[in-house]
C-alpha cells in the first residue's frame, strides 16, 4: 500500500531499524534514536534517528539498493519522481547507480519490488485472489472487508518476518475490544491461513498464530435469531414498517423482508436482472445461495407493488437496493437491522434474519406442509441421497408455494390492519 505524508511523519523505529514500502521498490528506511552514555558525567546523549529513501532493484543478476535522499529534505513526491527516473534507466538497460552492463547481459535486467513483494498486505491479496474464486460471494466479500478494515491498517506494510505473535495479538485484541469476539477469532484464523500460504510459497519461515492458541477468550456461537411470532406484535411491526421515515431504498427492503423471508444477504444483493415482474418471480442464481442451489421466490401482489415503487429510482442500475453513496454496490448489510433499532425493536426481540423464523413458525401453525416451507426457506435436504436425485429441487412444489406466498402476504396485511386473525393450527 502506498505511503502517505501523514504515515511518514508518524513513522518511528523503537529498538531496531524498520522499512516501510511505497511500492515499485521504493521504501523508507527508518533509523531509531541512538542513546549514548557519557562516562564523564554519567548522562545520556540522544541522537535523533533519520528517515532515508531507498530503492531496491535487481540489475545484471544482482540485488542492489540505491540511496535517494533523506526525508523531509527529499519529499514523498520527490522520492517517487526519482524512483520513476531510476526505473526508466533500468528499462533502457542502464544501472541507476551509474554502472553500465555489457550488451550480452542487458537481457538479465529486471526490477524486483523486494520489500513490497514480502509485505503482509501484498501476500494476503495474492492469497485472496488465488482462493476466493472458489468461495461464495458473500463469504469472500466478508473476508476482504475484514482484512482491509481490521488488519491491513496495522500490519499491512510490515514484512511477514517482522510480525511477531505479540504484535498480531494486539491487532486482533483491537477487534475484541469493540465487542466483536467472533470476528476477532475469524480474523486471527484468516491471518493464519495467509502466513501458512507464505510458508508454502517460500516467503515466510513460520506461522506465528500457532503461538496464540488460547490467547483470545472462547466464544459460543448462537445460531438462533431473535424473531417475533406473537401475531399481535407482528401486526405492530408491520405498521412500524409502513411508517418508517428513513431512506426510501431501506424502507422498500424493509417492506419486502417479511413478505419474502429470504436471507438478509440475498435480499440486499437482489438484482433487477433476476426479477421477472410479468411472471411474478425472483430467481436467485445458485452461486449467490448459501446451499449452492438455484432458488425461486414467488412474488405476491404486495411484493410486486413494492418493486414497482422502487423501480423508477433504482431500475436503471444493477441492484434493486443500491448503496446510498455507491450505486454500483448493494446497500449496507446493516441497513435493515439499523432500521429495526431506530423504531425501538431491540436485538433480542427481532433481527433481519428473524423474518425467516417468523414466517416459518406462523405458516407451520397455519397448516402448510413442512416440505413447502423447507423449500421456500431454501434449506438443505438433510438426506444426501435424496438431495442427489433432486436436481431441479428449486422448482419443487412451485404451484403450492405460489399460493402459500400470496396467502402469507394477505395474512400480514390483515395483521397490519389490526384484525384479530387466528391461524389454523394443523395439530388442532
Amino acid at each position: 500500500m502506498p505511503l502517505t505524508v501523514i504515515q511518514i511523519k508518524a513513522l518511528k523505529a523503537i529498538d531496531k531499524p524498520k522499512k516501510s514500502s511505497d511500492g515499485g521498490g521504493l521504501y523508507l528506511f527508518v533509523q531509531p534514536d541512538k542513546i549514548t552514555r557519557n562516562e564523564n558525567d554519567d548522562k545520556d546523549t540522544i541522537t535523533a534517528g533519520g528517515k532515508y529513501w531507498r530503492l531496491a532493484y535487481r540489475f545484471d543478476g544482482k540485488q542492489k539498493t540505491l540511496a535517494l535522499g533523506v526525508y523531509p529534505a527529499v519529499s514523498l513526491a520527490d522520492a517517487r519522481e526519482k524512483r520513476e527516473d531510476a526505473l526508466k534507466l533500468l528499462r533502457s538497460g542502464s544501472d541507476p547507480s551509474g554502472v553500465s552492463p555489457s550488451a550480452a547481459k542487458k537481457e538479465k535486467i529486471s526490477v524486483v519490488v523486494a520489500l513490497t513483494a514480502s509485505s503482509f498486505e501484498t501476500i494476503a491479496r495474492e492469497w485472496f485472489e488465488k482462493f476466493s474464486p472458489n468461495w461464495k460471494e458473500n463469504h469472500s466479500s466478508k473476508i476482504i472487508a475484514r482484512l482491509e478494515k481490521d488488519i491491513f491498517p496495522w500490519i499491512g506494510t510490515r514484512t511477514l518476518s517482522e510480525i511477531n505473535p505479540s504484535e498480531l495479538l494486539a491487532v486482533v485484541r483491537r477487534i475484541e475490544s469493540r465487542g466483536a469476539l467472533e470476528t476477532a477469532h475469524r480474523a486471527l484464523a484468516c491471518c493464519g491461513q495467509i502466513f501458512r500460504y507464505a510458508v508454502a510459497t517460500g516467503r515466510a519461515e513460520r506461522d506465528p498464530t500457532g503461538d496464540l492458541r488460547g490467547a483470545l477468550p472462547p466464544y459460543k456461537k448462537d445460531n438462533h435469531f431473535a424473531a417475533i411470532t406473537d401475531t399481535a406484535l407482528v401486526g405492530e411491526l408491520m405498521r412500524d414498517i409502513d411508517g418508517y421515515s428513513g431512506s426510501f431504498v431501506v424502507k422498500c427492503a424493509f417492506k419486502l423482508s417479511p413478505l419474502l423471508f429470504v436471507r438478509p444477504g440475498e435480499l440486499r444483493r437482489m438484482e433487477w436482472s433476476e426479477v421477472d415482474i410479468e411472471k411474478a418471480e425472483w430467481i436467485i442464481p445458485a452461486e449467490k445461495m448459501k446451499m449452492g442451489v438455484t432458488h425461486i421466490v414467488p412474488l405476491a401482489r404486495q411484493a410486486l407493488e413494492v418493486l414497482r415503487e422502487i423501480h423508477p429510482l433504482t431500475g436503471n442500475g444493477k441492484y434493486v437496493f443500491q448503496g446510498e453513496r455507491d450505486h454500483d454496490r448493494p446497500m449496507s448489510d446493516n441497513a435493515v437491522r439499523s432500521a429495526l433499532r431506530r423504531m425501538g425493536w431491540a436485538n433480542d426481540e427481532m433481527t433481519p434474519h428473524g423474518f425467516r423464523a417468523m414466517a416459518s413458525t406462523i405458516l407451520d401453525n397455519m397448516g402448510y406442509k413442512q416440505e413447502w416451507l423447507e423449500r421456500q426457506l431454501a434449506h438443505e435436504e438433510p438426506n444426501k441421497i435424496k438431495a442427489a436425485y433432486k436436481r431441479d429441487s428449486w422448482k419443487m412444489y412451485l404451484p403450492d408455494r405460489v399460493k402459500m406466498m400470496q396467502s402469507w402476504a394477505d395474512y400480514l396485511d390483515a395483521l397490519k390492519s389490526g384484525a384479530v386473525v387466528i391461524p389454523f393450527n394443523k395439530a388442532a
